[in-house]
Order: C-alpha cells, then sequence, then structure tokens
C-alpha cells in the first residue's frame, strides 16, 4: 500500500543550523564548505518512515520542480525535559521526540 507523501513529510524543520545547510552550498569564503556543491535541506518526517519513503515522498511532492534526492540522512531526536517554576512548586513536563530528515539534492535542484 503506498502512503501518501504528506503523511510521511511532516513540515519544514528551520533552525539556525538548517538555514546553514542550505546555504553551504554558496559558502565561497571557506574552501571546505565550497566543496558541498549539493543543496541540503532539513524536514520533520513520521517516526515510522525509512529513508527510501522519504526520498520518493520529498520527490513526489516537488515533482513540478523536478527535484532528485541523492541522499537521506535520518535523526531520530529524544525527549527533553522542561521544567517550569510556580510560586506552589515545580511543574515538569517533557518535550515531544520526534525524526528529521537531512535530504541531499543534486547540486542544481533547490526547494525555496
Amino acid at each position: 500500500m503506498k502512503r501518501n507523501p504528506y503523511d510521511i513529510i511532516k513540515n519544514r524543520h528551520v533552525t539556525e543550523k538548517a538555514q546553514m545547510l542550505e546555504k553551504l552550498k554558496d559558502a565561497a569564503s571557506n574552501k571546505s564548505l565550497a566543496r558541498c556543491e549539493s543543496p541540503k535541506y532539513v524536514f520533520i518526517v513520521d517516526p515510522s518512515a525509512n529513508k527510501q519513503q522519504i526520498a520518493s515522498a520529498i520527490e513526489e511532492i516537488y515533482k513540478d520542480k523536478n527535484v532528485k534526492v541523492t541522499a537521506v540522512n535520518t535523526i531520530n531526536v529524544k525527549t527533553k525535559p522542561t521544567r517550569r517554576i510556580r510560586s506552589y512548586g515545580k511543574t515538569i513536563g517533557r518535550k515531544p521526540a520526534f525524526k528529521k530528515a537531512i535530504v541531499t539534492l543534486e547540486a542544481k535542484d533547490s526547494i525555496e
């Protein structure tokens, strides 16, 4: 059974580190960074999705831009404890766990 690509790819993960990965292909000032010719994008994905499903879902979602995925790296981010101190005591909660995928495209492709 083929899954809907929007069930596999939840959304883009936009952080400072993710923005740096996207701009590596344009970094010409540093010689080691200038070798990174392929753009990389970070997405929040379904925890049960594998790399092949993620790659096919990205190509399906962005088929109008004709992108080709060359590599997918996945990371399972664990839960983190949060503490909020209130006047009557501590409230301890947890941030939810999620899975993120770093998707490498071909050198000529981009997602904007």
